[in-house]
């Protein structure tokens, strides 16, 4: 039996509907991805999209093994009412909401005096960590050195991954990636859609190499010599990591620190469309996860026991070792802040040091105080300007010496 040419015609219309549909299935994590670094600084809630990560970029696990370390309840504390911040007195309820603060805990002496959670996350809501991923690549890349996978942190970086000669990034060594000393020529306004780091945002979410990226960025100064924050730093560390262990930072990150620190839960990395780690932030774990990571800091790279990171590379990591790099007002750097390796030092070079991430994620580590405090958060003012009145970061610090103080009155 023919078919009439309407039939025919309906039929093709299907067909054409069909394909329409499984191309935009198959696309519809790329289309989202897009809409999604589009929404990046512009104010929108981002709440939903900082707890599902994995709908919108391809991961990779990093799986929790053993017992789950246990993280006691304490004498619970309230927090503060108020703090003081720029010469006022401000209201804490009201930050936390202002910065859209997902959850808060505070661990002193090793058990819990504080944990609370908003916006719809819990305990076991895994959380993006943006640039607080970045203290985890240090961790790694002290563990690598220790082992002997790096032989030296004044290593040039091209040793081990000889795709980045000829690029800026040639005789840049790994203590200058550590330090965010690359010297090579990078605008990390968040506020500025032409931006190195908003052309980052949109390379990745495109799909492109975040290695080839990194080959059109050019030198502006002597490695070494200036401090200037560079999130693709930290990316080619990521590389340099893969390529000296034979592992992906995943794995690595597993098998060295996830496995062995009774984590409650896996985690996974944000990848590129090649496999390549968001080394500068794509790390994605729970509040009790990222407390028990500072806590790892907090204790010298000590668990249980075991020497997971290297004693003298913690120290190191929260030292700085350059006029560049100390606290304050100083030439060579546009940071007012202290760093020492991918950590931060907010207030001086003895005080409490930072794992810092953009829309105002934190894990905050107190010696002095015996004190660890994980802020997670999505706060959608971020970036709006290219300083403190959208960052909001150094006020946090000022509710987190309020916090310290009430949980030693506890």
């Amino acid at each position: 039996m023919r078919l009439s040419a309407g039939r025919i015609a309906l039929a093709v219309i299907a067909v054409i509907l069909v394909a329409i549909t499984i191309l935009g299935i198959s696309k519809w994590q790329e289309i989202n991805r897009i809409r999604f670094v589009a929404a990046m600084f512009s104010g929108e809630e981002q709440v939903e999209r900082f707890r599902a990560m994995d709908e919108y970029f391809p991961v990779r696990p990093f799986r929790r093994s053993g017992p789950v370390s246990e993280l006691p309840a304490g004498t619970p504390i309230d927090l503060p009412a108020t703090y003081d911040w720029a010469g006022e007195t401000r209201d804490t309820a009201r930050f936390l909401e202002e910065t859209d603060t997902t959850g808060l805990i505070v661990v002193k002496g090793g058990a819990v005096l504080y944990e609370n959670y908003w916006r719809g996350n819990d305990s076991a809501t895994r959380w993006i960590s943006w640039s607080v991923g970045k203290s985890f690549i240090s961790a790694l890349v002290g563990i690598a050195i220790d082992e002997g996978k790096i032989e030296s942190i004044t290593d040039l970086l091209e040793k081990y991954a000889p795709e980045l000669a000829g690029t800026a990034y040639e005789g840049v060594s790994v203590k200058d990636a550590l330090e965010m000393s690359s010297g090579v020529a990078w605008n990390e306004d968040y506020s500025d859609p032409e931006s190195d780091i908003a052309r980052f945002g949109r390379a990745l979410a495109l799909g492109s190499s975040m290695v080839d990226f990194a080959k059109t960025l050019r030198r502006e100064h002597e490695p070494g010599t200036v401090n200037y924050y560079n999130s693709m730093d930290a990316q080619v560390l990521g590389l340099v990591l893969r390529k000296a262990t034979g592992v992906t930072p995943s794995e690595y990150l597993e098998q060295k620190i996830w496995s062995k620190i009774g984590a409650e839960h896996d985690g996974y990395w944000v990848l590129d469309d090649t496999g390549e780690e968001l080394a500068a932030g794509g790390v994605n774990v729970t509040a009790r996860d990222y407390a028990r990571f500072g806590l790892l800091y907090l204790n010298g790279g000590k668990w249980n026991g075991e020497q997971i990171v290297p004693a003298d590379w913690v120290q190191a990591s929260h030292t700085p070792d350059a006029e560049r790099l100390l606290p304050g007002e100083k030439p060579g750097t546009d940071i007012t802040w202290g760093y020492g390796y991918l950590w931060w030092l907010p207030r001086s070079v003895d005080g409490p040091y930072a794992a810092v991430g953009i829309y105002n994620q934190f894990v905050y580590v107190d010696p002095a105080n015996d004190l660890v405090i994980v802020k997670t958060s999505a706060n959608s003012s971020y970036g709006q300007t290219n300083d403190e009145a959208s960052y909001r970061e150094d006020e946090t610090i000022a509710l987190f010496e309020a916090i310290a103080a009430q949980a030693g009155n506890g």
